[in-house]
């Protein structure tokens, strides 16, 4: 299953996504905004990739002066270790500050592609 790989497989596709993002300099902010919160799915499960994959979305979020998102950044970093000491996690959650942070979601079709095609490319 996409968001539970095994930790070093979760870790390799992670890095692919979080290199696609800075790769993506110069697209609109919506486009890059698609490369961190596929990380974010796919790390999630894994405590240091999950607080990475909000740390990157703080520091987007700051870059492009996005002070909503900022803040519920922050709260996001604050909520990764409860999220992890409690099981709760909803899976397929994109974490941004734009959707509840205890809701599950479902995987959009970008997000599908993106994690796949970095799956593929870890595994060459």
């Amino acid at each position: 299953m996409i968001m539970n790989l095994e930790s070093a497989d979760a870790a390799q596709v992670y890095r692919r996504l979080l290199e696609g993002f800075r790769q993506s300099a110069g697209q609109d902010g919506e486009a890059r905004w698609q490369w961190l919160t596929a990380a974010h799915i796919v790390g999630q499960h894994h405590f240091r990739l999950h607080i990475d994959s909000h740390i990157a979305m703080f520091g987007f979020a700051l870059r492009n002066r996005d002070w909503p998102e900022s803040g519920g950044q922050l709260m996001r970093l604050a909520l990764v270790p409860v999220g992890h000491l409690s099981g709760k996690l909803p899976a397929g959650n994109i974490g941004r500050a734009t959707v509840s942070a205890f809701q599950p979601m479902p995987l959009d079709p970008r997000s599908t592609q993106l994690i796949m095609a970095a799956s593929l490319a870890s595994s060459r």
